[in-house]
């Protein structure tokens, strides 16, 4: 995450002050809108949105307390993701303990905090709450959040029968974005394709940042295959509903770069990483300037990003395929993978061992990464150089002739390492 705006570490600060007090029960004497948890999430900045604003009146008012509350919870986390702005997650975990404080025992409470301790990768944390919340009722939203805290630490089984509780619940927007992904992550591309289509169709015209992670993950999946028209074509329609949608602006600039047009990159690349200055888009920023010889603009992106940091898996991946400083990349990875135990997450620790050469950990490592059957080119590249590695030429020139066919996710100094021969020949 990138630095807490002003307005949000002034937020922070009052409420790292308030954190052991605003759990307490409210004094009989004490509305519960008077709580410290509540009077933080009235008070915090709206950052000119009117919903949040509105919100905040209504809780301030005592109109339909415990919805106003619920309501800011969700708009706080919708505000961190789109601003990339951590301060807001902890708006909303104040918001959870004030909707607690209006309404105890509201199980509405449980799942808001769930959602904020997800966002923030405190994923055993909000697990235990799914938990909880699955054994209390049968409520769909219950099940997304269990299935997205079992995914994201890689037990996609346990995963899928969630998501397929959810979807049996309820068929809408929220049960197919996620069956999508699950799609996908199992190698299906094609059924993730006709899920998220369905998912965009579902979308209420009311939140148009629903609508535009859903374009976007279409756009992704469409560059993926190759299909880079349709891919741009996605990217448009998701700019039509949030036009400073940061994944949106790299998935463009991705797509400029898979055309081998880096000059066009550019300037997509440059607004995502403005919107979104984490790892992920200032590496595709500094790869794009490298394509054009303007070393120095990259190398002083590069620098900012090592700086800041933000996402260790990231680092990790980039550090490995730069072939700098490997017992760092390893040491970010591991400490990864104690949270997130994904598919990619596996695959940063996997690409890090094989860097810093420990082959033989690597191979072990990558096997797990491609058990679920992912079809990506960043697995496949770094499964051919560690076969290759290990000695093992006929793996290595399968996986390499895989990471070919989806070359067009790969960035350029991925495709770098592609031709560098650390791999197996074309023709091997």
């Amino acid at each position: 995450m990138r630095a807490i705006s002003a307005t949000a570490a002034l937020g922070a600060l009052l409420l790292a002050q308030a954190c052991s007090r605003s759990a307490q029960p409210v004094q009989s004497s004490e509305s519960p809108v008077q709580s410290r948890a509540c009077q933080l999430t009235i008070t915090a900045p709206a950052g000119g949105d009117q919903d949040i604003t509105t919100f905040q009146g209504d809780l301030r008012e005592l109109r339909a307390p415990a919805r106003a509350a619920e309501q800011l919870g969700y708009r706080f986390i919708s505000k961190a993701r789109l601003t990339n702005d951590a301060g807001f997650y902890t708006v909303a975990e104040q918001a959870a303990a004030c909707l607690e404080a209006v309404q105890p025992g509201d199980a509405a409470a449980l799942l808001l905090r769930g959602h904020v301790l997800h966002q923030m990768h405190r994923f055993k944390e909000a697990e235990a709450i799914a938990r909880r919340l699955v054994t209390l009722r049968e409520f769909v939203l219950d099940y997304g959040l269990l299935g997205d805290v079992l995914m994201e630490q890689g037990r996609l089984a346990e995963a899928a029968t969630a998501y397929q509780t959810m979807i049996d619940l309820k068929p809408f927007y929220q049960s197919y974005t996620r069956a999508a992904h699950l799609r996908w992550l199992k190698g299906d591309l094609d059924g993730a394709i006709a899920l998220m289509n369905a998912a965009v169709k579902a979308a209420s015209p009311r939140d148009p940042e629903s609508i535009a992670w859903g374009y976007t993950r279409l756009a992704t999946y469409e560059l993926q295959r190759g299909r880079l028209a349709d891919a741009e074509r996605m990217t448009n329609a998701s700019l039509q509903y949030v036009p400073e949608y940061a994944a949106a602006w790299l998935v463009r600039g991705r797509i400029a770069l898979a055309r081998h047009a880096p000059a066009d990159a550019i300037g997509a690349l440059e607004k995502a990483a403005r919107l979104n200055p984490l790892p992920e888009y200032t590496w595709a920023l500094a790869d794009a300037l490298r394509s054009l010889n303007r070393v120095d603009e990259a190398a002083a992106v590069e620098r900012k990003m090592l700086a800041e940091g933000g996402d260790a898996r990231t680092v990790a991946l980039y550090l490995s395929t730069r072939s700098q400083d490997p017992e760092k990349a390893v040491t970010l990875a591991r400490e990864e993978l104690a949270k997130r135990g994904d598919v990619f997450t596996l695959d940063a620790l996997a690409w890090a061992l094989a860097r810093a050469g420990h082959v033989d950990e690597a191979s072990g490592v990558m096997a797990r990464a491609l058990a679920e059957g992912t079809q990506d080119g960043r697995l496949f590249l770094h499964a051919a150089a560690i076969a290759a590695a290990g000695g093992h030429s006929q793996d290595a020139a399968r996986w390499a002739r895989k990471a070919r066919t989806y070359r067009f996710t790969l960035l350029p100094s991925e495709l770098g390492v592609l031709r560098s021969g650390v791999v197996a020949p074309p023709h091997a």
